[in-house]
């Protein structure tokens, strides 16, 4: 019997790759270089307003265009990886982030700020696929992979902590460009560290990358999001329809070609396995009713409250801290449970927590608003954990990159969505306040808008725009939380049925 027991706990430790930890560390790191620069782009806005002067429509764009662009590039920059090799595109795409990061710190107009946030999607595209597929890679063993992931999902959360706190500093003590030049000397150490630790990892046997099916999938993903973002701020215009049709045509197209290829960019037969697709839908709408309140938190502690940057950043810890640490033990909590409690339960927290920020006003003081992000942190921490996990195992590691593209696409795709949908109802009420004769138009656009026209006021008018403003910002934020609660406690009832059964693997 011993000698029968043998061979497979030789074969496990023989997976058990050394240095897979200290390669780890450089994977996080491209994660912490992503996390930080979503993070910096929300307490920067005010300054970016102030400067670029954007419109409402701009400005949006300048949130979400990252987002579109990343989202439907993901899937071919994951196929392109298990092809051509994980660790170099993870490289390649970190020396891109860092040099496009310049472009994005001395932009001069809102159009070359989009621009420059539109090819930073493209290189930021080529690192979230690569880093889960290396850990695919590089952890065999369900429970390391497990901690692995919970590792990552820490990081990426510390990363919202790091961003806003180092961001407000810069924001205090130089101009808003700053925030965007911290990426280099993380890009820096990832590529100079990686060269020397990351094992390369491909597809022995992938198949062409068909340039065709890159076309589709991004045609399709940002025509079909940019049709809803252009639907819910402005209504169905006559441009507005054709677009969401040419979206639903190419992704239709998209779908029906990787059926027929010999070797598709993206197997779809992937999603026959019901706790793969469960975990991916979880995400996306995840990310879609949390995103509206990420974009707007800090505005709201800045614009509203009067906070520093640097306080912004620091209110916003709690979330981060409750992310790590429930991401560090989501893996343990869900094969001591299950899959589908520990999801739908962190799901439930968050939505619960949105509810509790409709109550929200000007005055309210910080222990609430804390202990709401507290909760939302521990639950985005339980349920993205545990969703990666489950992607990751539920598919081959010659597909990793594949299968971590869509768990990325989702996120990415969901925030598109969330901001473009709950930002618009955000932006949709703040513009119908009534402020002070004299109030100029662009007022009506944004807050930032709002408060630097009031610095050319006199007294009293400047105080009455403010405190119109300001109100309508703070109704806008109850109807975008209240919304995003109500995809959120609506996505843990449904992951509790489409997760019923799933479990993480275990080691033997």
């Amino acid at each position: 019997m011993t000698s029968t027991l043998r061979p497979a706990s030789m074969t496990r430790e023989a997976d058990k790759r050394p240095g897979r930890w200290l390669a780890l560390s450089v994977l996080v790191l491209a994660v912490l270089l992503v996390a930080v620069d979503a993070t910096v782009l929300g307490l920067a806005t005010p300054y970016i307003s102030e400067d670029l002067q954007p419109t409402g429509t701009q400005l949006l764009w300048i949130g979400d265009v990252y987002s579109f662009v990343i989202a439907g590039l993901l899937v071919s920059m994951g196929s392109l990886g298990d092809r051509i090799g994980r660790k170099r595109i993870l490289l390649c795409g970190a020396t891109a982030f860092g040099a496009i990061s310049v472009l994005n710190a001395y932009a001069t107009t809102p159009e070359l700020m989009i621009l420059a946030r539109a090819l930073l999607g493209v290189a930021g595209a080529t690192l979230m696929p690569a880093t889960l597929a290396l850990i695919r890679n590089l952890f065999h063993d369900p429970r390391e992979r497990s901690l692995a992931v919970g590792i990552w999902g820490a990081t990426a959360s510390a990363g919202t902590a790091v961003g806003p706190i180092v961001g407000g500093f810069l924001l205090e003590h130089f101009w808003w460009g700053s925030v965007f030049l911290i990426n280099l000397p993380v890009m820096a150490v990832l590529v100079l560290v990686g060269i020397r630790t990351l094992p390369e990892s491909r597809n022995p046997d992938p198949g062409p990358w068909d340039l065709t099916s890159v076309v589709l999938s991004l045609v399709g993903v940002i025509a079909l999001v940019y049709a809803v973002k252009e639907a819910a701020i402005h209504g169905l215009t006559s441009v507005t329809p054709g677009v969401g049709l040419l979206g639903a045509v190419a992704l239709y197209g998209f779908v029906h070609r990787q059926l027929t290829l010999p070797v598709p960019l993206l197997d779809m037969r992937l999603f026959r396995n019901r706790g793969l697709s469960g975990a991916v839908l979880a995400d996306l709408l995840t990310i879609l009713g949390l995103s509206g309140l990420v974009f707007f938190l800090s505005q709201y502690l800045q614009l509203v409250q009067g906070r520093s940057p640097f306080e912004a950043g620091l209110a916003e810890l709690p979330a981060a801290v409750g992310a790590v640490a429930a991401g560090l033990v989501a893996g343990h909590a869900a094969r001591r449970f299950s899959v589908r409690s520990v999801v739908s339960g962190g799901l439930a927290a968050m939505g619960l927590a949105l509810a509790a920020l409709t109550t929200l006003s000007r005055s309210t003081g910080y222990p609430v608003l804390g202990a709401a992000l507290l909760v939302v942190g521990v639950g985005a921490g339980f349920s993205f954990t545990v969703t990666a996990d489950v992607i990751l195992a539920g598919v081959p590691k010659e597909q990793a990159g594949a299968a971590s593209a869509v768990s990325e696409t989702a996120y990415e795709l969901g925030a598109a969505l969330g901001i473009a949908l709950l930002g618009s109802i955000m932006t949709a009420a703040y513009r119908d306040f009534t402020g002070p004769a004299g109030t100029p138009e662009g007022a009506h656009e944004s807050l930032g808008a709002a408060v630097e026209a009031s610095t050319s006021m006199p007294p009293h008018t400047a105080h009455a725009l403010l405190d119109a403003a300001r109100d309508s910002f703070v109704h806008g934020l109850h109807l975008a939380s209240g919304a995003g609660a109500a995809v959120l406690l609506a996505t843990a009832v449904g992951a509790w049925f489409l997760l019923k059964g799933q479990r993480l693997g275990n080691a033997g």
